[in-house]
């Protein structure tokens, strides 16, 4: 009964947290739930902000565990990565929230005493506010000036609210040479023609705007600078719409790499956002992964992110994920392929694949598409459908042309209706702190000594990783930034080690693996032999020759 009070007491006090407002938050809310976590939680938090963006937006970092947080092994969990993604920062915000809700339980306050969590609540606040601005589009971009369309000019063709109503959403424009027609089982939304099966375009699709600079293309260079998720090193996509005149040239960018490449002691690292190798794990690429320049995660790290996946799958229990491929200049790719960690992303929902209702006289669809999908689920959930009846307009760019503005609003494909919030921070908080629980921790065993006579002894151990997951990837085996482990023979007085390597670095342990180590020492009395690694923590052991 006590058992089942306090588990009811946890669950309300997260409660509190997660619905205490009735829709997602914006800049200066999120502000205000960060530093909120920073009072009466005696030491456990740290909030800072590592710097501001163009826009004047503060990068928060918040960092939860106990005592010296730098020696223990971290996750670090990143929201934001994408501008119209609002649920990642919800996620990764209200990971804090609800770890912290709890913290009096005794499994978390176990799991702050050995693992440190570094939290980037939002890396695009410039781009997430467009959510609530007077006009709604899906910004990605940051404050930063840029001219994507590289004519000299800045900001010169943004979007155009064809029909007033606040909102970016799409035109369809007719067109004897258009490549989408009609959904053959529903009129009001548009799929590309398939000619090999005889079908025939009739419409040009394209986001809702103007032609304002003439140059043949629509909102090509508008408000909205450089991506976050478009901004990093690997694979670069120079010379694209938000990638940055090069890598890591925006200052959250920036800021966010001189800390992790400062912290020395994180192990894996969880992002929010459409790149995601938790419900769909990657598969091992032979040519990929050996190839000079590597681009294909090397197998045992694949072997990693399929356990990771597995138990996302066990804890989030979404289906059908959308399949996604890293178009390069990521942050998930970064993580691993320059970072060296283990790296695991997810977008944390998606529009569940939805069957027909035969009650309603609903058929299952000719022809699979996301939208249809999307109003078909939205119905029979009774949430209000957020697409738009097509709107004939008056276009200047296509004066003889019939146009009509319409179609879904932004951003609902990607973020589910607020109600949904609560459920999945719980569900994501279960996963990460599961896959904390599978975190490299470094142990000696097996400790045996053998006197050899002449003052020599012979010392034997294994070094062990107890961890599910390895004491770093084996691509960060290859990093000289990736601080590896290391185990040390402390000597005094007239000890010498006459065979064996006194000070050694060891390539990764493996989940539940181990390494055997042997010394010949000279001498009596006591020596200490430590092994240690800032993503594994240390163990000591006393021996007495």
């Amino acid at each position: 009964m006590i058992k089942r009070l306090f588990s009811f007491l946890l669950c309300l006090s997260f409660s509190v947290i997660a619905y205490a407002q009735a829709g997602y938050s914006n800049y200066s809310q999120q502000t205000s739930r960060i530093n909120e976590l920073a009072k009466d939680r005696q030491g456990r938090v740290k909030v800072q902000s590592l710097t501001k963006t163009a826009g004047g937006k503060d990068i928060w970092l918040i960092t939860i565990g106990k005592g010296n947080t730098a020696s223990k092994p971290a996750i670090a969990v990143v929201g934001g990565t994408e501008g119209s993604h609002l649920l990642g920062t919800e996620l990764a915000l209200g990971f804090a929230e609800s770890l912290l809700a709890t913290d009096s339980a005794t499994r978390i306050q176990s799991l702050l005493e050995k693992t440190t969590f570094y939290i980037f609540p939002n890396m695009s606040p410039d781009a997430m506010e467009q959510f609530f601005g007077k006009l709604k589009y899906e910004r990605q971009g940051n404050a930063s000036t840029s001219d994507d369309d590289r004519d000299g000019r800045i900001n010169e063709d943004g979007f155009d609210d064809l029909d007033g109503n606040g909102k970016i959403t799409w035109m369809r424009v007719e067109s004897p040479v258009g490549e989408y027609m009609e959904h053959p089982d529903n009129m009001q939304v548009l799929v590309k023609a398939d000619p090999g099966k005889g079908e025939r375009g009739k419409f040009q699709l394209m986001m809702e705007g103007i032609d304002n600079d003439k140059d043949g293309l629509f909102n090509e260079d508008g408000e909205g600078g450089i991506w976050f998720n478009k901004n990093f090193s690997f694979k670069h996509p120079s010379f694209s719409q938000g990638s940055g005149e090069f890598a890591v040239s925006e200052i959250e960018t920036r800021a966010l790499l001189d800390f992790l490449f400062e912290q020395f002691n994180v192990y894996s690292v969880i992002s929010f956002g459409s790149n995601n190798n938790l419900s769909t794990p990657y598969a091992y690429n032979a040519v990929a992964a050996t190839q000079p320049l590597i681009a294909g995660w090397l197998q045992q790290d694949v072997k990693a992110d399929s356990m990771a996946a597995d138990l996302y799958s066990k804890t989030v229990k979404l289906k059908d994920a959308p399949k996604t491929t890293a178009a390069g200049g990521d942050f998930l790719s970064w993580a691993y392929y320059h970072y060296g960690r283990h790296s695991f992303g997810t977008p944390g929902w998606w529009v569940p694949k939805t069957k027909p209702d035969s009650t309603k006289g609903e058929k299952a669809f000719t022809r699979e598409d996301p939208i249809a999908n999307y109003i078909r689920w939205a119905t029979q959930q009774g949430i209000p459908i957020s697409n738009n009846d097509w709107k004939l307009v008056q276009h200047p760019d296509f004066p003889n042309q019939s146009v009509w503005v319409g179609g879904v609003d932004p951003f609902v494909l990607t973020n589910p209706p607020y109600n949904l919030v609560g459920d999945l921070v719980k569900k994501h908080t279960d996963f990460i702190i599961g896959l904390a629980r599978l975190q490299p921790e470094v142990d000696i065993t097996n400790l045996r000594t053998e006197k050899l006579g002449s003052g020599l002894t012979r010392v034997t151990l294994d070094v062990i990783n107890k961890g599910a997951l390895a004491s770093h990837t084996k691509l960060g085996e290859r990093s000289y930034w990736v601080k590896r482990i290391n185990v040390k023979v402390n000597t005094t007085g007239n000890q010498s080690v006459i065979s064996g390597k006194k000070i050694q670095v060891l390539n990764s342990l493996e989940g539940f693996s181990s390494q055997t180590l042997t010394w010949l020492v000279k001498g009596t009395g006591k020596i200490t032999i430590e092994a240690s690694a800032p993503t594994t923590g240390s163990k000591t052991i006393d021996i007495n020759l």
